[in-house]
């Protein structure tokens, strides 16, 4: 049984930090954790609509999210209200950490979006993230986050690529 099938085993509490703050909490329902990656989905979290112009969050969204203890990135399959798949948001992360109940995620800034038909593929938030001065302050995380972004980049680009990380 795939993740995105799976009924939830739990909850946990998921924790996005960005620049040292928690940007947002929010529960998810656990559906695997198999010491690597761990999978967890969860309605959309965030205020109201968030329109990017290429896709349109909203209430009744449905995110399948994808994090690993040992890679530089999280995925999150976004699907609408009724089920049909709008693409995959990638965000550009420290490893996860999982304890206990709560799972924390740092975010670095770099963003990418696949859309569900593969047609567009951009990277986001580039400019947020020369912004954010990690590159002095920590040049290997740095250096990991654009590794990370490429790395997603081509899988995105490549037929079932995003897809083979979920399965």
């Amino acid at each position: 049984m795939s993740a995105n099938s799976a009924e939830p085993v739990g909850v946990v509490d998921v924790v996005l930090v960005k620049g040292g703050r928690t940007k947002i909490r929010y529960p998810a329902g656990l559906l695997s954790d198999d010491g690597v990656r761990i999978a967890v989905r969860a309605p959309w979290a965030g205020d109201g609509v968030r329109d990017f112009g290429f896709v349109r969050f909203e209430a009744g969204d449905v995110f399948t999210e994808f994090y690993w203890r040992d890679r530089w990135y999280s995925v999150k399959e976004v699907r609408a209200a009724s089920g049909a798949l709008k693409g995959w948001y990638c965000d550009v992360a420290r490893p996860a950490v999982r304890s206990g109940a709560e799972l924390v995620v740092e975010d670095l800034d770099l963003d990418l979006w696949r859309s569900a038909d593969g047609t567009d593929v951009r990277r986001l938030d580039e400019d947020e993230f020369e912004e954010s001065g990690l590159a002095r302050r920590d040049p290997r995380a740095a250096a990991a986050a654009l590794a990370a972004l490429d790395e997603l980049e081509a899988l995105a680009r490549t037929e079932g690529g995003l897809e083979s990380l979920l399965t």
